[in-house]
């Protein structure tokens, strides 16, 4: 079991008038970091059915340390936890710059619950989905697994 990894790029709108990163833009980079797990990762292991239909029912953020902008990426790294029939947790590490060895900036979790959009309603886990979250699932002092995966281009829209 591993935590997923992955660089997120800042960019100069991230930042407020204090010159920092932005409360509200640290979450969208969160949501891009997802988006790479959730969506990308899970596709090309066989677990896809997210992007049909996955909406977040709770985000807790607690920030840590300010992320100044220096033309830098960000690490995020997620695990995956408590994993229930109709949900699952994220959790997320959000440091200042590329590096594990850079400060922890932002701490937050997702709980995630996977949607059926035709039929209006939440719908189970299935067995890829809790295989592929079985794989994440881990605690905050575990091993990682290597080189983060660089976040993809952001589509416009």
């Amino acid at each position: 079991m591993s935590r997923f990894h992955v660089e997120v790029p800042l960019r100069w709108a991230d930042l407020d008038a204090y010159r920092h990163v932005n409360h509200a833009r640290a979450v969208t980079l969160l949501e891009e970091a997802r988006v790479e797990l959730v969506f990308h990762r899970a596709s090309d292991e066989g677990a896809g059915g997210w992007s049909d239909g996955l909406l977040v029912a709770s985000l807790q953020v607690n920030y840590q340390v300010q992320i100044p902008y220096q033309g830098q990426e960000v690490r995020v790294s997620m695990w995956t936890d408590q994993v229930r029939a109709a949900s699952f947790l994220i959790h997320y590490e959000m440091h200042t710059g590329p590096s594990e060895n850079d400060p922890v900036a932002v701490t937050a979790q997702t709980k995630m619950v996977p949607y059926d959009l035709v039929a209006g309603r939440p719908r189970r886990l299935t067995e890829p989905e809790r295989t592929f979250l079985a794989h994440w699932s881990d605690g905050p002092n575990a091993s990682t697994d290597g080189v983060p995966v660089p976040a993809r281009p952001s589509r416009p829209g």
